[in-house]
């Protein structure tokens, strides 16, 4: 039986990449860039400043919280940016945002879970600090398909139920 510590871990990194970054990819199908870079006003975000954001937002967390690498993080530099990547460019990198939180995870020491650590002024724990990075990442990824949907007017189409099962499409 996989211990507790091990399955927090594990499914972290499956919600991240398994999960979050296939449906993103997905929502982004058929976008143009003016849909990508689109406000619904001056309070809100555009997808493409949600995808800059998580990627700033998990290597801060994950790879110099976590794996101490040195935070280079300009976060405003996130929700002020008004275009010039693509779809494909945002994807990318946000997967390789990814790659790298990964493998800071992969290696993680399952004793480390405990140590206490500081991120953005806040006194968090490793595990707070995972926790925190695979909630933040659910959250935003809900705005990024909801922004997708009200663009595009389509289903994402993610599920397929047939006879009482659901069949995910990615």
């Amino acid at each position: 039986m996989t211990p507790p510590d091990r399955l927090f871990i594990d499914e972290s990194r499956r919600y991240l990449s398994g999960e979050y970054l296939p449906k993103i990819r997905r929502s982004l199908e058929g976008l143009t860039a003016e849909d990508i870079w689109w406000r619904p006003n001056e309070n809100c975000n555009s997808i493409g400043n949600l995808i800059l954001h998580l990627a700033g937002n998990v290597r801060q967390w994950i790879k110099a919280g976590v794996g101490g690498a040195l935070d280079v993080r300009e976060r405003q530099e996130e929700f002020d940016a008004e275009g010039g990547l693509t779809a494909g460019e945002l994807v990318d990198l946000l997967e390789g945002a990814l790659q790298e939180v990964d493998a800071v995870l992969a290696d993680l020491p399952l004793e480390r879970l405990e140590e206490p650590l500081e991120i953005q002024g806040l006194r968090v724990t490793v595990f707070g600090a995972v926790y925190h990075a695979v909630e933040h990442f659910s959250m935003h990824t809900g705005q990024i398909l909801y922004l997708a949907k009200l663009r595009s007017g389509k289903d994402l189409g993610f599920y397929e139920v047939s006879e009482g099962r659901v069949k995910m499409m990615w």
